[in-house]
C-alpha cells in the first residue's frame, strides 16, 4: 500500500470510529434529555466530508509523493482533533444536540475557541489535499465545508445562546 492510501484509509477508520463514538453519545445525550437542533445538516455535513475522502482517492494520482511538513501538519491536526473530542467527553456528537441545564465546557481548546472542531476540521480539508498537490480539491471543499459550518455555527450558537452564562 502506498501512503496516500494509507493515510486515506487511517482518516477513513478513524472517522468511521469517531461516527461510532458519537453515535453512542448522541443516544445517551437524547435518552438524558438533551434536545438535537436541525438534524438535517447531519446528513450533509456526512455527506461532504465523505465526498472529499471519495474525491481524494479517485483524484490524487496513487504514486503522488506529499509535502511532508504539509502531511506531518496534518498529523498534528489528528492530535489536536483527538484533544478537542476528549475535552468535549460524553458531549461530544456530530450533531448539534443541547441540554436546558448543562453548562458549556470550557476545558481543553474551548478555554480559547467556541468551536475548535471546525477550525481543526477546516485546516484539514484544506491541508491534506495540499499535502499531495491537489490544491484544486483542497479550494472545493474548503468553500464547501466553509459554506456548511457558516450555516452550521449560526444555528450551534443559537442553541447554546441560553447556556452561554453557566460554568463546569
Amino acid at each position: 500500500m502506498n501512503l496516500l492510501y494509507g493515510v486515506l484509509l487511517f482518516i477513513a477508520v478513524q472517522r468511521i470510529i469517531e461516527l461510532i463514538y458519537a453515535n453512542a453519545n448522541t443516544k445517551r445525550a437524547l435518552a438524558n434529555g438533551g434536545v438535537e437542533v436541525a438534524p438535517a445538516q447531519h446528513n450533509w455535513l456526512i455527506g461532504l466530508h465523505a465526498a472529499w475522502l471519495v474525491a481524494l482517492f479517485f483524484f490524487i494520482p496513487s504514486h503522488t509523493e506529499p509535502n511532508l511538513p504539509l502531511l506531518a501538519l496534518f498529523l498534528l491536526l489528528q492530535i489536536a482533533r483527538i484533544w478537542t473530542i476528549a475535552s468535549l467527553g460524553r458531549f461530544w456528537t456530530t450533531r448539534i444536540i443541547t441540554f436546558s441545564d448543562a453548562p458549556l465546557v470550557r476545558r481543553g481548546p474551548y478555554r480559547w475557541f467556541r468551536h475548535p472542531n471546525y477550525t481543526i476540521v477546516t485546516l484539514e480539508v484544506a491541508v491534506l489535499p495540499l499535502a499531495f498537490g491537489a490544491w484544486q480539491i483542497a479550494l472545493l471543499f474548503t468553500i464547501l465545508n466553509g459554506i456548511a459550518l457558516f450555516i452550521r455555527i449560526r444555528v450551534e450558537e443559537r442553541a447554546l445562546e441560553p447556556r452561554r452564562g453557566l460554568r463546569m
